[in-house]
């Protein structure tokens, strides 16, 4: 290693945290050690450190000597609980990651440590890499493991039986110590499981009855491994969330899961976007979760193929759950009146705040072009079905999607989204497209709008559009929206107009519905999103004291137009209170 290569290490070490004083953290350093000596320095500080309950590796890359190494300062820690070791290997040969994991493994297996999380997600060692520690989850050392993140391994189907069985081992040894082993969270998203890994992973969670936390999004199962899984998370009564986001129910998996469903009372999140539920399936979700589930405050039903009927079942489930904070419906087939019916018996509930965008809605299908397309080609009859046939087919006659393979590979039901331009977001605005236009986003949109911006009216109106997409608990859109609304606010606040703080404020309180437009303009049809932007946006330098004041005595007085958003109207007046 040269002078300058040990000086970056250096440099690197130098960034190291001691988080809570039990918690090493070389986390996010970009170090490369290959081999003893470039590990030399983190060796050392490990082995001085006093009580370390907690070794962040994460971005960082670790060959097989360096990971040998590391091992033995380990054996010097017995009271050694979490290997938060996501995201170090990049740039490792598939053939290494299993021998450094053994080494690492070693480590804590010699220190007698007693682990209750182990995060390697980010690791994309595929079936070979949980090869590296599987003797390690069937040592004592894992008896009291509490928390398993695999998150975005590619484990498949065979890394997928081999952790089954490991678990499954590991299960049977601790409950003959006495201490049976009982993990609260498993995250295995991006894994390639499939039906057979599934299954056999369900045998596990099955056998151990502890689980809180299932996330394993996007990993091809189909209906014979969600029934799987149902039936496991009978046995899991604490479950709080539960994700399996991009994976294809049917209507049959939907029916195995709906009779889980109602032994599943402390769910808190319950997310199953993207999964081909259909009418047929969100209707006996809808039935399971009725009654009960008190405690649910995320439900993510998106891009489904649900209808109107469907959607309004499930908007009716909602009525007692007054923990809700989240109902995403989007992407699915309601239609304009069937927005409108869902709006309704949500705002009946007091419950409409709660409904994120519908943006992306994909309109109710014309049944007359279905119907033509029939027509036209026979011979694919049964297999262009409309919905409503399909809907009303038998278990048996479900089609088998598990058998929907292309080169022997599960074929995904959404392809990837591309990146979105601005003048793509503004032609139909939806939450997803304006994450998807990427950290260019603020600037694009600018650069787009610069004519409506050059005016106070047509500025305010293109920011409140941009603004609309955000829903209640939308953390990461609402951050881009306001971000994006920084960067057109401060344009428009740069114009060289009189009384422009009056103007802005004006203009603001015209699209809230608190003004009337002498020009007959109508406000934004869902205040929601420009209600919490602007929470961010009057605490910023360039927004005027006047603008500030003005919007406080407005919001201040009772308006029906902001009834449907009481919590985000609450959230913008708490911060203007704040002056």
């Amino acid at each position: 290693m040269s002078d300058t290569d040990i000086s970056q290490v250096t440099e690197q070490l130098a960034k190291t945290t001691v988080e809570g004083a039990t918690e090493l953290s070389f986390a996010g350093q970009g170090l490369k050690l290959n081999n003893e000596e470039d590990a030399k320095d983190i060796v050392k500080t490990i082995t001085d450190f006093k009580d370390m309950r907690s070794l962040k590796l994460e971005g960082n890359t670790l060959g097989v000597d360096a990971a040998k190494a590391i091992s033995k300062a380990l054996e010097k820690h017995p009271e050694f609980q979490r290997a938060k070791w996501s995201d170090m290997f990049t740039g490792r040969l598939k053939t290494e990651i299993p021998q450094a994991l053994r080494f690492l493994s070693n480590g804590i297996m010699l220190a007698n440590a007693r682990l209750v999380e182990l995060d390697l997600s980010d690791n994309a060692f595929g079936p070979t890499g949980i090869d590296g520690v599987v003797e390690l989850l069937k040592n004592e050392c894992c008896y009291k493991l509490k928390e398993l993140r695999l998150n975005n391994n590619g484990l498949g189907v065979t890394g997928g039986k081999i952790l089954a069985k490991t678990l499954l081992e590991c299960y049977k040894l601790s409950s003959a110590a006495g201490s049976p082993l009982a993990l609260k969270v498993f995250i295995s998203g991006r894994g390639r499981l499939e039906n057979e890994g599934s299954t056999t992973l369900a045998a596990a969670f099955k056998a151990m009855g502890s689980l809180e936390e299932v996330q394993m999004p996007q990993n091809g199962i189909y209906h014979p491994g969600i029934t799987a899984l149902a039936n496991a998370f009978k046995e899991n009564k604490n479950l709080r969330i539960l994700n399996l986001n991009d994976n294809t129910f049917t209507e049959v998996g939907a029916k195995a899961m709906a009779q889980a469903l109602p032994q599943l009372q402390n769910l808190e999140v319950l997310n199953f976007g993207d999964c081909l539920l259909r009418t047929g399936g969100a209707e006996v979700i809808a039935e399971a979760i009725r009654e009960g589930h008190s405690k649910l405050r995320e439900v993510n039903l998106s891009f489904n193929e649900i209808r109107k009927v469907g959607a309004i079942s499930i908007a009716e489930s909602m009525e007692n759950k007054d923990c809700l904070e989240k109902l995403d419906l989007d992407g699915n087939q309601l239609g304009e009146e069937g927005i409108e019916l869902v709006q309704g018996v949500l705002e009946s509930m007091e419950k409409l705040d709660f409904l994120g965008s519908l943006s992306d809605d994909e309109g109710d299908p014309d049944e007359d072009e279905e119907d033509e397309e029939e027509e036209d080609d026979e011979e694919n009859k049964d297999a262009s079905k409309s919905e409503n046939e399909e809907e009303n087919e038998s278990d048996d006659d479900a089609v088998d999607y598990s058998t929907s393979r292309m080169n022997g590979t599960p074929v995904s039901p959404r392809q990837p989204e591309k990146l979105v331009t601005a003048a793509e977001f503004l032609e139909s605005p939806s939450a997803s497209k304006l994450l998807n236009m990427g950290s260019q986003r603020a600037e694009a949109l600018a650069t787009e709008l610069q004519d409506e911006l050059q005016e106070v009216a047509t500025g305010v109106k293109a920011i409140m559009k941009v603004c609309a997409v955000v829903g209640l608990s939308d953390e990461k859109v609402q951050q881009a929206a306001s971000q994006c609304a920084d960067v057109m606010f401060s344009k428009l606040f740069s114009l060289k107009e009189e009384n422009l703080a009056a103007q802005v404020s004006n203009a603001l309180l015209i699209q809230l519905g608190l003004l009337k437009s002498e020009d007959k303009e109508k406000p934004v049809c869902h205040p929601t999103g420009p209600l919490l932007v602007l929470a961010h946006i009057i605490k910023q330098e360039y927004f005027p004291k006047l603008a500030r004041d003005i919007l406080q005595v407005f919001l201040s007085r009772p308006n029906k137009s902001l009834d449907s958003c009481t919590k985000a109207k609450h959230v913008l007046l708490q911060s203007l209170y704040q002056f």
